[in-house]
């Protein structure tokens, strides 16, 4: 497995060892010890799986007393992925990053605690599976706008994005809390 810190230096690409041949393909997911090795420290407590159509965004999602790490994984599809450092005390508070994840590449993202998430579907359909650091709490969970002007997120849209109700609805970036990390 090969770790790469993105522009945010405590986000990681991994890009792990794939074995192919006739039958398919094999790689390792998950090891514990390589994990370790790369800083992701902790245990992982939950995993989701959410599928979305074309031009869905989900996000931007964070849990405010319950901060969650998130190792993201496109199992269909291809997503732009969006990150937001809410660490007040951070070199890179206030920055965003976004990265273009395919299934095909089978590469994941780590995001620790301390980030906003979201993402755009660029595919016609996509699913994607995280892990939790921490448990899914609704009443500390909060939504920072999508659009917001301060961030600026260019998402890469291909037309209006499809939004749920809460989403429409997220906090302007000034008027969300942030960590105190």
């Amino acid at each position: 497995m090969k770790f790469t810190p993105a522009t945010i230096p405590d986000i990681l690409l991994i890009d792990p060892d794939i074995y192919e041949d006739k039958r398919g393909f094999f790689f390792e997911s998950y090891h514990l010890e390589r994990f370790q090795r790369a800083g992701i420290i902790g245990s992982f407590v939950q995993d989701n799986h959410s599928g979305s159509a074309k031009g869905v965004l989900r996000g931007l999602h964070y849990q405010i007393n319950r901060p969650q790490g998130k190792l993201i994984k496109i199992v269909i599809g291809t997503i732009y992925d969006v990150c937001v450092d809410l660490r007040k005390n951070s070199p890179t508070f206030a920055q965003w990053i976004g990265i273009e994840l395919a299934a095909e590449t089978h590469q994941q993202l780590w995001i620790p605690p301390g980030f906003a998430h979201g993402f755009y579907v660029l595919s016609e359909w996509a699913e994607v599976i995280y892990k939790t650091t921490d448990y899914y709490s609704p009443k500390d969970e909060r939504t920072i706008a999508w659009n917001d002007p301060d961030l600026n997120i260019d998402w890469h849209l291909n037309s209006t994005p499809v939004l749920s109700e809460k989403d429409s609805h997220g906090l302007s970036f000034s008027e969300a809390p942030k960590y105190n990390f």
